[in-house]
């Protein structure tokens, strides 16, 4: 029992670690990028805010599912991992990929479009099409656990404490 915590308790950190560095980029880094590429681009510097923009959009989706994975953990400490709650978190976490991935498409996309030749945009295609394959693989991932936890929810006796979520169309 005390490794499972642990373990649980690791997880919880690696989530952390992963989510404070992102957010200290995002406040701190990413507006001073923007600003530093206009300078440097006059020509595209009406694309900062557009950038801006489109950049923070994309972290809420990523925020929402590092949330997501905390409580899923949350909810494996507490010996509720196949209850209703950790289905809907998973299906919150799938769809937060795929939201990742259809953003990554279109921006790939608007920068094929707006440079056209102009630069070199390969590396950031390439990081593009990365993140889109990881997204997938995360999408993927929490559409089959998904499943499983339905399916031993389904199975399991009727408990009050596993399945207190309302019915919402869980698939």
């Amino acid at each position: 029992m005390k490794r499972k915590q642990g373990s649980i308790l690791f997880l919880k950190l690696v989530v952390l670690l992963i989510g404070i560095p992102v957010l200290a980029l995002c406040i701190f880094w990413l507006p001073g990028a923007a600003s530093r590429d206009a300078i440097v681009h006059p020509e595209t510097a009406y694309l900062q805010y557009p950038f801006l923009l489109y950049a923070y959009a994309l972290c809420i989706p990523f925020f929402i599912a590092l949330y997501q994975a905390f409580k899923l953990l949350t909810f494996i400490h507490n010996g509720e991992a196949f209850s209703r709650m950790s289905v809907r978190t998973l299906k919150i976490i799938k769809h937060c990929a795929i939201s990742i991935s259809i953003l990554m498409a279109v921006g790939i996309i608007a920068c094929i479009a707006l440079f056209q030749g102009k630069e070199d945009i390969t590396g950031v295609i390439m990081l593009g099409l990365l993140t889109i394959f990881a997204s997938s693989v995360i999408a993927t991932i929490a559409f089959v656990l998904q499943k499983l936890f339905l399916e031993t929810t389904d199975l399991l006796p009727s408990k009050d404490h596993l399945l207190n979520c309302p019915e919402d169309g869980i698939i």
